[in-house]
Order: structure tokens, then C-alpha cells, then sequence
């Protein structure tokens, strides 16, 4: 099989997958709603499409799935791997920098200073 059928195959398969994927959670999303909550809580039942709203907005509000960016322990090597040919005097400006930038606090040397 060429590239081009590949693609093909692919594309219609790659769709299909994500409307199950959606499907299934949506699903799994009312349907735990739907045993747990009226029980626990007298919460109203919820419906397939307010589940499934439901799931977007925690993706959005607190991510998930998976599907992270450049976090975590890559992202700390990589900041370590940054760090190790500076020398101290250009670490403490990088993290002046940071804090300026990020609202931090005062530095080291500012809380020195005024103590």
C-alpha cells in the first residue's frame, strides 16, 4: 500500500476513533452522574449532551487525557541542562528575572537589605 492509501484509510479511521472516544465518555460521564450524584446529593439526572459538556469543561478548567505539553520531569532536566553552564552571578539573575516577571515576592538581597 502507497502513502496516499494510507492516508486515506487513515483519515476516516482517525475520525471514527474520536467519535467513539467522545461517545464512550459521554457515556461513562452520565452515567456515573446519573447512579452517583441524585443518590448522594438529590442532584437532577443529566442527559448524553450535558455530559458531555460536562467533560469538556473539566478538560478545560484542569486538562487531562493525557494530552500534556512540555511538563514535568522533561520540562525540569531541560531547565537543569539550561542552568549548568551558568555561573552563579547568572542564576541569581535569571531568578531576579523570574521574580520580577512572576511576582514572587522581594529577592533574597532586597529582604537583606531592608532587615
Amino acid at each position: 500500500m502507497n502513502r496516499k492509501m494510507k492516508i486515506v484509510f487513515m483519515v476516516p479511521l482517525g475520525i471514527l476513533a474520536m467519535a467513539l472516544f467522545v461517545f464512550v465518555g459521554g457515556e461513562i460521564v452520565q452515567h456515573l452522574w446519573n447512579w452517583l450524584l441524585p443518590g448522594l446529593f438529590g442532584w437532577h439526572l443529566i442527559t448524553f449532551w450535558q455530559a458531555l459538556g460536562l467533560l469538556i469543561l473539566c478538560r478545560i478548567l484542569f486538562g487531562g487525557f493525557g494530552m500534556h505539553g512540555p511538563r514535568g520531569p522533561k520540562m525540569r532536566g531541560r531547565m537543569k541542562d539550561g542552568c549548568e553552564p551558568m555561573t552563579p552571578e547568572e542564576r541569581e539573575r535569571v531568578r531576579e528575572r523570574m521574580r520580577e516577571r512572576f511576582g514572587f515576592g522581594p529577592s533574597p538581597t532586597e529582604s537583606k537589605g531592608q532587615g
